[in-house]
């Protein structure tokens, strides 16, 4: 089992009446001064090797190894943390470093290792100048409840100002609405929509982690928004609590292009594309003049083994219609600004954001899974600790 033994320096002020929605409210420092390890378990997603199908919960497997901290602290390289992991994301990205190709834009898991993704961690050790005992960082991480982080250039650590007068916003949120999938739709829907004010602006997966934010940005910026979701709880959640102008059930369309025709007389501004295949057929059909199309992903094309063509590019050319694929990655340096915007429209009540929460690191193969049958609702999130 695992031992902590801190000494520290703790001033804490604990207001539950005053922010119900919160367990706890730290508004002051923390100072980790000595810290004893022992061994301990390690509880671990594996990945067991390449597919060429829609993922499947046997495709991963929990292992749980004992590992002696003391060893992997004396062995640490400098630079490097070591963590303890409270919030896993999941996201259809991952699907695409389930197979045996490295032309892509991220390497593939390696077959028999830990998953990894990004992550809300709590340091526990540091050979980083930049990171402390005690802070609260996001970034890629492994899938298991503790990992040590080589690579931290991209780690971040997590400022929360809880004297603001306001609730502190949930640390989930940092791979959801203020991390990864957020930015996402900032990027997208800003720098490669080049939104206008009256805009007409579809979406696609409208109800998932990127598309929720999509969505309440256009109505921000004064769009017209319809957004699509595969049952009817999401579409009244899109309609009813995300604020969408329109919804509707793609399964139960009979006609994809007779369905955009009906909420989209004048035809399509902006399409956020989120799932390709026939609906992007669709789309094309409608799309107005001078549209833009940001490509996003194509959850739809996830499960086959030979993706399916597109039959109506030609609209491109008589539409003068762009069409563009992007990666959040592309975009960092705006990423200081979509956290001060996005966090501000959360605080103010502006953009509320839903999540999906699955409890232990065990719920992670099945939460994964659920991501390309639908059977998420909002941001997909693995709880590995409360603490």
């Amino acid at each position: 089992m695992f031992e902590l033994r801190v000494r520290t320096s703790i001033t804490a002020k604990l207001n539950a009446e005053a922010h119900p929605s919160s367990k706890y409210i730290y508004t002051a420092t923390l100072l980790v001064r000595n810290i004893l390890f022992v061994d301990m378990e390690n509880k671990q997603i594996i990945f067991k090797g390449y597919i060429d199908r829609a993922p499947q919960i046997t495709d991963m497997e929990l292992k749980i190894t004992n590992i002696s901290t003391s060893e992997l602290v004396e062995t640490m390289e400098d630079g490097a943390v070591m963590v303890k992991n409270l919030y896993l994301s999941c996201d259809p990205y991952m699907r695409g470093r389930m197979r045996d190709f490295h032309a892509s834009y991220i390497p593939p898991f390696r077959p028999d290792s830990v998953m990894e993704g990004f992550g809300v961690s709590r340091v526990l050790h540091s050979k980083n100048e930049v990171f402390k005992c005690g802070d609260v960082v996001t970034g890629m991480t492994g899938w298991e409840e503790y990992s040590v982080i080589h690579n931290t250039a991209q780690l971040r650590k997590i400022e929360q100002d809880p004297d603001s007068g306001n609730d502190p916003i949930p640390l989930s949120y940092y791979v959801g609405l203020l991390g990864m999938p957020g930015f996402t739709a900032y990027a997208g829907f800003y720098e490669v929509c080049s939104p206008k004010t009256g805009d007409s602006v579809y979406v696609s997966a409208a109800s998932g982690a990127v598309g929720q934010l999509v969505g309440q940005l256009a109505k921000l910026h004064g769009c017209y928004v319809v957004g699509s979701a595969g049952t009817s709880h999401k579409v009244d959640l899109l309609k009813n609590k995300l604020g969408y102008d329109d919804a509707f059930n793609y399964k139960t369309e009979p006609d994809l292009n007779a369905a955009l025709r009906r909420y989209f007389p004048g035809g399509i501004d902006i399409y956020f594309e989120n799932v390709g295949g026939p609906m992007l057929d669709a789309v094309l059909l409608n799309m107005a003049i001078h549209g833009r199309i940001a490509v996003c992903g194509m959850v739809s094309q996830h499960g086959m083994s030979s993706w399916q063509g597109i039959h109506n590019l030609q609209t491109l050319i008589a539409k003068r219609v762009r069409m563009q694929g992007f990666l959040q990655s592309d975009y960092l340096h705006l990423f200081p600004r979509f956290l001060e915007d996005v966090a501000a429209y959360y605080m103010q009540g502006k953009i509320v954001y839903i999540e999906n929460m699955n409890e232990g690191l065990e719920s992670a193969p099945a939460a994964f899974v659920a991501l390309f049958s639908g059977g998420n609702v909002g941001k997909q999130i693995v709880c590995v600790a409360t603490e």
